[in-house]
């Protein structure tokens, strides 16, 4: 018997993880032509978020009007607030039953449980196929690391997170920013006062969850802002 030591193997490289995912990604089952896409809407409900909630309200029906013309969307709102609160909707055909939901809320103070909001997304796609999270945000008070890998399994799975930040907190951007391009989705900042941001970004992401990057491309072309900054980040 010898007691030569066993070879660890070697760390991947950055092009050998990237085909990696191109071939998870290639894995997914494509959408049938009459079928909905499936849009996982997640907010941060602490206190800090009150003023955004409310614009979310007011125009989260135009995400469902956009993507009348590509077979519809379905949308399942969560959020966290308060004390380790997290709830979740059912999946949702109509603004005007997200609305009832949504209006119902109270923003409270507390931590954020954003891994806990990639823990859900992940337990939804097994269920079935989700096309996008998106996610509102303006700070994160958790483990970076253990965000990250959640992040990640998320992304073996072929669901994009685009990530919309309120504000400049420095530290949340970078660890958005890592959501974003551990799951191939995309990071954009928005003003807090413009609401037409914000429903520019909404409707660009529910146009991509109904008809993919090609629709989103289309739905960019000709558009200023932050739309085609969000469309350019979709690999």
């Amino acid at each position: 018997m010898t007691n030569k030591p066993k070879q660890l193997p070697s760390k991947s490289t950055r092009s050998e993880i990237d085909a990696f995912l191109r071939k998870v990604a290639a894995t997914s089952a494509p959408r049938s032509r009459n079928q909905r896409g499936r849009l996982l809407f997640a907010m941060d409900a602490t206190a800090s978020r009150g003023p955004t909630w409310d614009r979310a309200c007011h125009i989260q029906s135009e995400m469902f009007t956009e993507t009348s013309a590509l077979g519809g969307l379905d949308i399942q709102l969560c959020y966290y607030r308060g004390f380790r609160e997290f709830h979740s909707s059912p999946w949702l055909s109509s603004g005007k039953d997200l609305l009832a939901i949504m209006s119902r809320v109270r923003c409270a103070g507390g931590i954020t449980q954003i891994t806990r909001v990639l823990r859900h997304a992940i337990a939804e796609s097994k269920r079935a196929k989700i096309d996008a999270v998106v996610f509102i945000g303006d700070c994160m008070e958790e483990d970076v690391d253990r965000l990250a890998h959640t992040a990640g399994e998320l992304g073996l799975r072929g669901v994009p997170v685009f990530v919309f930040q309120e504000g400049f907190e420095p530290i949340a951007e970078q660890s958005f920013r890592d959501i974003a391009r551990l799951t191939r989705g995309a990071y954009c900042r928005f003003d807090a006062g413009s609401a037409q941001q914000l429903r520019d970004l909404l409707g660009a992401v529910a146009v991509y969850a109904a008809g993919g990057r090609r629709a989103l491309q289309d739905f960019s072309r000709g558009k200023q802002g932050v739309v085609p900054l969000l469309s350019s980040q979709i690999k």
